[in-house]
């Protein structure tokens, strides 16, 4: 007679942990949502989070370290919608606003995280390390991209070195998002955002249409 399989009641300690560490992760990434980075205390993520202070120092250094996280995993994302432009030689100009926008919401649906990361990113040398890798990220893989179209003769061949003019680039549309994401105008208008940072790509990369 086949013995009873044994039910497992209990999370596995490694599904505590990840359930810990997420806790914490979207505790912080709430709060952000009405408490500016700088005022936030580890206590309020505790709180929030309702973990003990043991636990969040198991996995966290400082909040720093939360938000350190929380910014990777959003990047990574924002890496993942601009690949069209970044991977697919085909209409540059329709890839780069499909990128555009999909950045532009991303920025949106992460708003809180995004504007803390901006705000704070000098305030803390880990933090500081951290945004100057991730924009160094985008800006290399733009680089590619320019130096591939400037070869194959889709972009024309400039003396602006294409590094510098993907780092100018990449920059311009991260101070652009962060005034959509706070509400400044004229930034506020999506669509009106998306069109502008379009052009502006497409007129500086392309000389304003992409040659076939």
């Amino acid at each position: 007679m086949p013995r009873p399989v044994a039910r497992r009641d209990r999370p596995s300690r490694g599904e505590v942990q990840r359930d810990l560490r997420r806790a914490i992760l979207d505790a912080t990434e709430r709060l952000l949502v009405d408490h500016r980075f700088d005022e936030l205390r580890v206590a309020h993520i505790l709180s929030a989070a309702k973990v003990s202070r043991a636990s969040f120092y198991f996995y966290f250094e400082s909040k720093h370290a939360v938000l350190a996280e929380l910014v990777r995993a959003v990047v990574d994302q924002a890496l993942e919608v601009a690949q069209p432009w970044l991977e697919t030689d085909n209409s540059p100009r329709a890839t780069l606003r499909q990128g555009t926008l999909a950045g532009a919401r991303l920025w949106r649906a992460h708003a809180p995280v995004l504007q803390a990361i901006v705000e704070n990113w000098r305030s803390d040398p880990a933090l500081t390390e951290l945004w100057s890798e991730m924009m160094e990220r985008f800006a290399a893989a733009a680089t590619e991209r320019i130096e591939r179209d400037r070869r194959a003769g889709r972009a024309p061949a400039k003396d602006v070195d294409a590094r510098m003019l993907a780092a100018a680039l990449t920059w311009l549309g991260e101070r652009a998002y962060y005034l959509a994401v706070i509400g400044h105008a004229p930034f506020d208008d999506e669509e009106a955002l998306v069109d502008a940072l379009t052009e502006i790509w497409v007129a500086t990369i392309y000389n304003g249409q992409p040659r076939t």
